[in-house]
């Protein structure tokens, strides 16, 4: 990480350290002090996403109903599939908080990230000590790729969307596997709108 100056905030990002067992210490022993911001969203949407941007680039992969499960006749979930496993939050949770205080770690809705993009971000801000300057009339929504779109400032080019892998048309899934999955992340979920303090409305 590069040195921060007084005044000055360093933002560092990569989805996988939530997930990584050997970040929290990590990032612990390099400064104790660090503001930790998690997205999280919905976590069979999220397990579908992971797969649908596998499919795009390996389209011979297995099905994701054949995937979820180690034995689809008794229902029993593959949670060492990592597109399942990752949607365990609560889990994830518990490996930071042996290093970091509840306090110092924000968690933003992927879903209120979409349909208030503003709000979210007026919590960040207000979370890193920063003044609010980022408010609704810096988004425009996209229909084409059904997420919000950041406006540039005055005299620049064109907006900032999403890449061309965010957006994609998920596969029709067997909605029994749907449901199995809600019915399997229901306790964790709970656990981690305990956990937080905070109820994200995933069912």
């Amino acid at each position: 990480m590069p040195r921060t100056l007084e005044g000055q905030i360093t933002m560092e990002k990569t989805p996988s350290y939530f997930v990584t067992k050997e970040a929290p210490a990590r990032i612990s022993s390099m400064s104790k002090g660090t503001k930790l911001i998690v997205v999280v969203r919905d976590p069979v949407t999220r397990a579908i996403s992971d797969y649908t941007q596998t499919l795009s680039k390996k389209p011979d992969i297995p099905t994701f109903e054949s995937l979820t499960f180690k034995n689809r006749t008794t229902g029993l979930i593959d949670t060492s599939w990592s597109a399942i496993q990752i949607g365990i939050y609560a889990k994830h949770l518990e490996n930071w908080l042996l290093y970091f205080p509840i306090g110092q770690i924000l968690f933003v809705s992927g879903e209120r990230l979409i349909s208030d993009p503003a709000g979210e971000l007026g919590r960040v801000q207000d979370f890193l000590g920063l003044k609010r300057i980022i408010t609704d009339k810096h988004f425009y929504f996209n229909k084409t790729k059904g997420f919000p779109c950041l406006k540039k400032a005055e005299g620049s080019s064109k907006p900032h969307c999403l890449g061309k892998t965010k957006g994609r048309t998920h596969p029709d899934i067997d909605q029994e596997v749907v449901q199995r999955l809600r019915d399997f992340y229901r306790p964790f979920n709970m656990k981690f709108y305990q956990m937080t303090g905070q109820d994200f409305g995933w069912d």
